[in-house]
């Protein structure tokens, strides 16, 4: 209990320091705020939140007296309620959210770092197909081949629901499109970003199997690969509101499933994520 509450204080307060960072940059350079020349040299930063869907995967169990296969397991994501908790710093990891810092290095293209912060929770009472062996001493031991399996709560809980963090860099381009929609209104940009990104999966898996002790730690569990495309529209030059689609690949072989470093699982899917973020780019030049 200790070592999780350490954990969750520690992950907060790398939330709070990256928000804070953006914060001081932002804010810190007011006398050139509002220069609204070339995007090469801005700095932009954003947040906001997102709904996740993934394709059905193969999921797999790894241990000293157990190896076996689920097949074709659905999964959602976790959505809250719209609450004061969407803005709080204490209970940031509850929603489900997206921050993101960049740099444009040319014109029309930037790089940036940032986490998406999914949740994926497996469907309980779903039925299956399952292929390994069992050896527990519990009700589930036994031999399988490609037998069918309810997924009831007693036999597992699976979910990455602190969350399922894709950690990314993005390479994206960004153009104005106002002359191509013949839309001129003043002080109201409206622009089409586009890219693809790269990074790390750092979930915090939520998991109870086959009786064992309920596990819930972060840990570095594999990769994702991405790409995106949005619509932004920015007003008086440096405020704006995006939305994003993101489709992509997770490939996380190395998920922590108990508190035994033997035990493990593996999955890997696709996801299509839809966000919708506000934020503002700001030039650091003096």
């Amino acid at each position: 209990m200790r070592l999780r509450l350490f954990v969750n204080f520690k992950m907060k307060k790398i939330l709070l320091a990256i928000l804070l960072l953006g914060s001081t940059i932002a804010f810190g350079q007011t006398s050139n705020f509002y220069d609204a020349g070339n995007n090469k040299g801005k700095i932009f930063t954003y947040w906001g939140w997102n709904r996740g869907h993934y394709s059905n995967s193969n999921i797999t169990f790894k241990g000293n007296d157990y190896n076996f296969t689920l097949s074709d397991v659905e999964a959602k994501d976790k959505p809250k309620p719209f609450g004061v908790y969407y803005f709080k710093i204490d209970e940031i990891t509850i929603p489900q959210t997206n921050f993101r810092i960049g740099y444009f290095f040319k014109e029309n293209y930037t790089i940036s770092l940032g986490v998406d912060h999914m949740k994926y929770v497996m469907k309980n009472d779903q039925t299956v197909k399952i292929n390994g062996a069992i050896n527990t001493g519990s009700e589930f031991d036994g031999s399988y081949n490609n037998n069918d399996i309810v997924l009831t709560s007693d036999f597992l809980l699976f979910e990455h629901t602190d969350g399922l963090n894709y950690v990314n860099a993005e390479i994206s381009r960004f153009d104005n499109i106002d002359s191509w929609l013949k839309f001129s209104v003043k002080n109201i940009d409206i622009n089409v970003t586009e890219g693809i990104g790269v990074g790390l999966l750092y979930p915090k898996t939520n998991t109870t199997l086959l009786g064992k002790e309920r596990y819930d730690e972060f840990h570095v569990s594999g990769f994702g690969i991405s790409a995106h495309a949005g619509l932004n529209i920015t007003f008086f030059k440096h405020f704006f509101i995006q939305s994003n689609m993101k489709v992509g690949y997770i490939n996380m072989n190395d998920i922590r499933t108990t508190g035994n470093k033997s035990d493990s699982a593996l999955q890997h899917f696709t996801f299509f994520e839809n966000m919708y973020v506000f934020g503002a780019r700001f030039n650091l030049k003096k």
